[in-house]
C-alpha cells in the first residue's frame, strides 16, 4: 500500500510548481558562475585586470536591468498570464547568457549581463506569484520555497562547473559555463510554454470562469482546497441562472448554481498605494531590500575572494571551498523547504536576523583586531566556519520565508504588481551589495562585515514591532489581519509597546513615605 502511494503520480499543482521552480535553478547557476569566472586567469587577462570597482561593476551590471524589468513584470503577468511571462523572461535571460559566452570584448560581455538581467527580473518576479496562486493553503509554504531549493542546487552546479572548467587553457574555461546556462534557459522556456497551465486565479480575475475550472481540473486541486483558494480572491458566491440549449432562462427550465464571481476589478499599478495595500507594500519592499543587505550575495558572488582573504591561496582551493559552501546551502535548504509551513514566518525572520548579526560581527571583530593571518592561526578557520554558518542561517530563515511573506501578504488585486515592486527593491539592494563588496574588501577587511551585520540587526528589530504572523492563514485571512483592528495593532506594535511601558512605569512608580511616620 505504501509502495503504491509512493508510485502514485503527484497532483498537477505539485508538478507545475516544480517546473516553475526550475527558473530558480537558472538564477542559481548564474550566481554560482559569475564569481569564479571573474577571478579566472583567462578572464582577468581578457578584461584587462579590472580594479575592484570595475570587478564589482561587471558582476552587478545584471542587477539594475533586473530591478527595472521587475517593476513592470507585474503588468506583463497581468496582461499575458503567468506562464507566458515566465517563458518570455527566461528566453531573454538565455539570450543574454549566450551573448556573454560569445563575447569578443568586455563591452559585449557587459551588454550580455544587461540583457540577462532584463529577463531575470521578468521571470523571477512571476514565479512565486504563480505558485502562490495554484497552491492549497496547507502546502503553499513548502511549494513557494521550492524556487529557493532549486536556486541552491543551481549554486552547486555553477560553482562545480567552474571548478571543472578552471584548468582549461583557453577562454573556453569561462565561456563554457555561460554557453551551458543559455542552453538550460532555452529548454526551460520551451517547457513552460508547452506544459505549464495558466493560473486559475488569473483566469477567474479576467472573467474566464470555464477556462479556470478546466485549469483547476488539470492541476488536480480538490474541491475543498479550490474553495479555500477562491476565498483568496475576495470572491462572492452568487446564485445564477444558466440557460439551457435553447437559451431559455425560466425557472422551469433552469437549475440554479453557484459560481465564484470576483468582486475586484483588474488591478492598476497605482492601486498598490491605496490605503489597504500601502502598508503591506512598504513592509514587503523593506524586507526584500534587507534580504540582500544581509550580505548574502556578497558571500555568494565573491566567495572565492572571501576565502582567499581568509587565507586560502590557490584558485582551486577557493573554488572548492565555494563549492562546499553551495553543497551545505543546498543540504540545509531541503529540510527548510519541507518544514517551511511548520515554522512561523515572524519568529524565523527575527531569529535568523540575530544569528546572522552574530556571525557578521564576529568576523568583523576578528579582522579589526588583526586576528586573521595568511596560512597560520585559528582566526582564519573561525572566519571560514562563520562564512558557512552565515550561509546556513540565511538559508533556513530569510531565504525560505521573506519572499513567500512578501507575496502572500498582498491583496489579490495588487499581488503581482506589489510583488514585482518588492523584487525591484531586492534587485537594487543586490546591486549595491555586488558593486561595493569588492571595494570594501580591498579598502578595509572588516567594514563589509560590520555593515551587513548592522543591517540584519536593524531588520530583526523592525520585524519584532511591525511583522504580523501569517503561518497557516489563507490569503483571505491575511487580508483580514491587515484590515481588522487586531491585525493593525500587530503591525503598529511600536505604539502599543510604548503605551505598555508607560503603564508599567506608572504602576511601578514608588509611593512617597513620610519619614516621621
Amino acid at each position: 500500500m505504501q509502495l503504491s502511494n509512493l508510485l502514485r503520480k503527484p497532483p498537477g499543482y505539485m508538478l507545475a510548481s516544480v517546473l516553475c521552480s526550475l527558473g530558480g535553478f537558472l538564477f542559481g547557476i548564474d550566481t554560482g558562475i559569475i564569481g569564479p569566472v571573474t577571478v579566472m586567469e583567462d578572464f582577468t587577462k581578457y578584461a584587462g585586470n579590472p580594479s575592484p570597482t570595475i570587478h564589482g561593476l561587471i558582476v552587478s551590471s545584471i542587477l539594475i536591468p533586473a530591478a527595472i524589468s521587475s517593476f513592470f513584470a507585474g503588468r506583463v503577468a497581468d496582461a499575458l498570464g503567468r506562464p507566458l511571462g515566465i517563458a518570455i523572461g527566461s528566453f531573454v535571460f538565455g539570450a543574454g547568457a549566450a551573448l556573454e559566452g560569445a563575447a569578443v570584448h568586455i563591452a559585449m560581455f557587459i551588454v550580455g549581463r544587461i540583457v540577462e538581467g532584463i529577463g531575470e527580473g521578468l521571470y523571477l518576479s512571476m514565479m512565486v506569484v504563480y505558485i502562490c496562486e495554484i497552491s492549497p493553503p496547507r502546502y503553499r509554504g513548502a511549494l513557494t520555497t521550492a524556487p529557493q531549493l532549486l536556486t541552491t542546487l543551481g549554486l552547486v552546479t555553477g560553482f562545480f562547473t567552474c571548478y571543472g572548467t578552471a584548468n582549461i587553457q583557453s577562454s573556453f574555461s569561462w565561456r563554457l559555463p555561460f554557453i551551458l546556462l543559455a542552453a538550460y534557459s532555452g529548454f526551460f522556456s520551451a517547457s513552460v510554454v508547452m506544459w505549464l497551465p495558466a493560473s486559475p486565479r488569473w483566469l477567474t480575475l479576467h472573467g474566464k470562469t470555464q477556462e479556470a475550472s478546466a485549469a483547476w481540473d488539470k492541476l488536480g486541486v480538490a474541491a475543498a482546497d479550490r474553495e479555500k483558494i477562491l476565498d483568496q480572491y475576495d470572491a462572492t458566491v452568487v446564485e445564477t441562472a444558466i440557460p439551457d440549449a435553447s437559451g431559455n432562462t425560466s425557472a422551469s427550465h433552469v437549475a440554479p448554481t453557484t459560481i465564484a464571481v470576483p468582486k475586484l476589478t483588474k488591478g492598476k499599478m497605482l492601486d498598490v498605494l491605496s490605503s489597504d495595500a500601502r502598508p503591506r507594500l512598504i513592509l514587503a519592499v523593506f524586507l526584500m531590500g534587507m534580504q540582500q543587505l544581509s550580505g548574502i550575495d556578497g558571500v555568494l558572488y565573491y566567495a572565492p575572494l572571501l576565502f582567499q582573504q581568509a587565507g586560502l591561496s590557490s584558485n582551486e582551493s577557493t573554488f572548492l571551498a565555494s563549492g562546499v559552501s553551495a553543497i551545505l546551502i543546498f543540504s540545509v535548504t531541503i529540510p527548510a523547504t519541507i518544514y517551511a509551513d511548520r515554522w512561523g514566518r515572524r519568529l524565523n525572520t527575527i531569529l535568523g536576523g540575530l544569528g546572522m548579526t552574530v556571525t557578521m560581527f564576529l568576523m568583523g571583530s576578528l579582522y579589526a583586531s588583526s586576528s586573521v593571518h595568511q596560512g597560520a592561526g585559528a582566526g582564519r578557520w573561525v572566519v571560514i566556519v562563520c562564512i558557512y554558518a552565515f550561509a546556513v542561517i540565511y538559508c533556513v530563515s530569510w531565504a525560505v520565508g521573506i519572499k513567500v511573506y512578501a507575496a502572500e501578504i498582498q491583496p489579490q488585486r495588487t499581488r503581482a504588481s506589489a510583488t514585482s515592486i518588492a523584487h525591484g527593491s531586492n534587485w537594487l539592494s543586490n546591486f549595491l551589495v555586488a558593486l561595493v563588496t569588492p571595494t570594501l574588501l580591498a579598502k578595509t577587511s572588516y567594514g563589509a562585515y560590520f555593515l551587513f551585520g548592522g543591517c540584519t540587526l536593524l531588520t530583526a528589530a523592525v520585524c519584532w514591532f511591525f511583522m504580523p504572523e501569517t503561518r497557516g492563514l489563507s490569503l483571505g485571512e491575511i487580508d483580514e489581519a491587515f484590515v481588522k483592528k487586531s491585525g493593525l495593532a500587530k503591525v503598529s506594535g511600536v505604539r502599543e509597546w510604548a503605551k505598555s511601558l508607560q503603564r508599567r512605569a506608572k504602576w511601578r512608580r514608588p509611593v512617597a513615605v513620610d519619614a516621621d511616620a
